[in-house]
C-alpha cells in the first residue's frame, strides 16, 4: 500500500508519477525571495490539471516542516485534481531545519517523525520522510543526525527516505550512512543525482541498489537536459533502469507554465519523448514513471 493525503492507495492504483515535487512552499526567510513562495491553491490546481492532462496521476511532495508544508491544502488540491499526492514528514537540511530541532540527536529527530507518521499531520498521514538533505560536498554534524533520524524512523515505520543532495553531491555517503543502520536498499531515494556531472559517483550510488532521483528535469539552469539525457541513456544501457525516478523539482513561482516556467508536466510532454525517440523502449519508460514509483513508496515490513 502506499499512503496518500486522502488515506492509503494500493500501488497498481498510483499511475504516471512525478517523484519529487512541491505545490505549496516557502523557503524565502532563508532565500530572501519571493519567487520562493508557492501559495496558491487555484493557480496550483491550474498547474496540476496540466499535469493531468499530460498523463499524470500521482505526485510526491517534499515539502516538510521548515519548508512551508500545509497538509491541508494538499489535501484540498487532491480533491479538487483527483490526483494522488503523498506527503512527508522530515526537515530538510542546514540552514533551514527549524529552530526548535536545532539541537536534536537521531532519536528526537526519529521520535518526532515516526509520532507525525502514525498519529498523522492535523489529519493527514505522510507517506514518505524527506526531502532530508546535505550541503554542498559535506555532511553537517546536525545534517548527519537529521539523515540517522530519517533512517531511524523508516526502519520502525516501513516508510521510504527520499533526500536531497546538494548538487548531487555526497550522495554515496548518504547511502552509506542510511545503509549503517540496517535500511533496505528499497527504502532509499537519493535525490537530484542528475546534478551531479561526476558520473563515477552516480554510478556508485546505483551500484548500491538504491533508487535515484532524476529530479530537476528542465532546470537547465543548473544543468542542460542533454546532459542529463546521456547520462540517463548510459544507465539504462548498463541495466539501472529499475531503479531510477523522474521529476522537475518545481519550487518557485516561475517554475510554474502561467508564469513562463516548464510546469509540472515538462517530463512528461518533452523529456519523455525525447526519450523515446533516442530508442528507449515503452516498457523502460513505464518502470522510469510508474513501476519504480510504486515500488519505491510502497510501505514495507517494518523492522521491530
Amino acid at each position: 500500500m502506499i499512503q496518500t493525503v486522502r488515506g492509503k492507495i494500493k500501488k497498481e492504483e498510483l499511475g504516471v508519477c512525478a517523484a519529487h515535487e512541491h505545490l505549496i512552499i516557502d523557503l524565502s526567510k532563508i532565500k530572501k525571495d519571493p519567487d520562493t513562495i508557492l501559495d496558491n491553491e487555484e493557480e496550483a490546481a491550474a498547474e496540476l490539471k496540466r499535469f493531468f492532462q499530460a498523463g499524470g496521476r500521482s505526485l510526491v511532495e517534499l515539502t516538510n516542516d521548515g519548508m512551508g508544508r500545509d497538509v491541508l491544502r494538499l489535501k484540498k488540491l487532491s480533491e479538487l485534481t483527483n490526483i494522488h499526492i503523498i506527503t512527508c514528514t522530515g526537515f530538510y537540511k542546514e540552514p533551514f531545519i527549524p529552530e526548535f530541532a536545532k539541537g536534536w540527536d537521531r532519536d528526537r529527530f526519529a521520535h518526532h517523525f515516526i509520532t507525525e507518521i502514525r498519529n498523522g499531520v492535523n489529519g493527514v498521514f505522510p507517506g514518505v520522510i524527506g526531502e532530508v538533505g546535505t550541503s554542498l560536498n559535506q555532511i553537517t554534524p546536525l545534517e548527519k543526525e537529521l539523515l540517522l533520524g530519517a533512517g531511524q524512523a523508516a526502519l520502525e515505520t516501513g516508510l521510504t527516505v527520499s533526500t536531497h543532495t546538494t548538487l548531487g553531491t555526497m550522495g554515496i555517503r548518504q547511502v552509506e550512512l542510511l545503509f549503517g543502520l540496517g535500511l533496505s536498499k528499497e527504502q532509499i531515494v537519493i535525490g537530484h543525482q542528475d546534478l551531479n556531472p561526476n558520473k563515477e559517483e552516480v554510478l556508485e550510488v546505483l551500484s548500491s541498489g538504491v533508487y535515484i532521483g532524476f529530479d530537476t528535469i528542465g532546470k537547465n539552469n543548473y544543468r542542460p537536459d542533454e546532459a542529463r539525457m546521456e547520462f540517463l541513456l548510459d544507465f539504462i544501457e548498463r541495466g539501472y533502469h529499475k531503479q531510477i525516478l523522474l521529476s522537475c523539482d518545481l519550487t518557485r513561482k516561475s517554475h510554474w507554465k502561467m508564469n513562463g516556467g516548464i510546469g509540472y508536466d515538462y517530463a512528461l510532454s518533452q523529456f519523455i519523448p525525447a526519450l523515446k525517440e533516442r530508442g528507449v523502449t515503452n516498457d523502460i519508460i513505464e518502470d522510469l514513471l510508474v513501476h519504480n514509483p510504486a515500488n519505491a513508496f510502497a510501505i514495507k515490513e517494518p523492522v521491530s
